[in-house]
């Protein structure tokens, strides 16, 4: 069986060449097989090899073949597993990253919230100086209390 990129289905599609198309399930994952108007059948594939594009959700494969200009196909779930979907590197590295990134916003707004709970703090604020001198004073105190005990 041939493979087709999804330009190449996006043109053979465009030309009149594609007779239709089939969501077919397989193992874990949907395959999209092409059948061309001269007889030969093909698969998507992805967009720098012949290895066939394998989509875990069968929404996604749809909303491919939707954006080429194919809205009416065949599907076929006989082969479908969903016990044996794949879980590819990269949906965990991007739900890696989608979580970090989420646990990062919800910080950044507490922080925010802390930030602007300080700005609209009624209490009067004391300079750092005045501060620092307070606290020399206490520390001051302290060590003369140890020294007379």
């Amino acid at each position: 069986m041939q493979s087709m990129t999804i330009e190449q289905l996006r043109a053979a599609s465009n030309a009149g060449g594609v007779s239709g198309v089939t969501l077919k399930g397989q193992g874990g994952a949907f395959l999209v097989q092409i059948s061309t108007r001269s007889g030969s059948d093909a698969v998507l594939s992805k967009a720098r090899s012949s290895e066939p594009r394998r989509f875990g959700n069968p929404v996604a494969a749809l909303n491919v073949l939707r954006d080429v200009g194919i809205t009416i196909g065949q599907f076929d779930s006989s082969e479908w597993n969903p016990t044996e979907k794949e879980e590819t590197a990269g949906s965990r590295g991007r739900a890696e990253a989608m979580r970090g990134a989420h646990k990062a916003a919800a910080y950044n707004q507490s922080l925010a919230a802390q930030i602007q709970e300080a700005i609209d703090d009624p209490r009067p604020s004391v300079p750092h100086d005045e501060v620092m001198a307070r606290m020399d004073a206490r520390i001051a105190r302290h060590k003369a209390a140890e020294k007379r005990a």
